[in-house]
């Protein structure tokens, strides 16, 4: 997390909800009208091929370069599980990184559905 990110993050914990709930809506306000401005094309993944005998770290470091245009710290839960069901519990390594694979394409897909709905709800509300 940048400190940007962490600083807005502590002063909307110190809001009142009331208040969090305004400063979540005039972000997402600022959000849809810089797509209102310039929509920026999602590039398409870059998909690097899985190594011989890849670790999990090496997957999540292939991934994240695979899957740049996602934002990581959103990912980081999901992989956290993983790679904990990996350490903890001794889940294949093969097994780990195909549901890897598959995270990073679910929320890949998920940022695609997103955009296309913000583009048509801009595209309504100009008609």
């Amino acid at each position: 997390m940048s400190p940007a990110e962490k600083k807005l993050l502590l002063v909307f914990k110190k809001l009142a909800p009331a208040e969090q709930d305004n400063l979540q809506a005039y972000g997402e306000f600022l959000l849809a009208r810089q797509h209102e401005k310039s929509p920026q094309p999602i590039p398409e993944p870059q998909h690097i091929p899985r190594g011989e005998n890849e670790s999990i770290v090496a997957a999540l470091k292939r991934l994240s370069a695979s899957y740049s245009m996602l934002d990581k710290p959103q990912l980081l839960n999901d992989s956290s599980v993983l790679m904990t069901q990996h350490v903890m519990q001794g889940r294949a390594v093969d097994e780990v990184i195909d549901d890897l694979e598959a995270l990073f394409a679910r929320f890949y897909q998920e940022l695609l559905d997103e955009q296309a709905a913000l583009s048509e709800s801009s595209t309504q509300e100009k008609s």
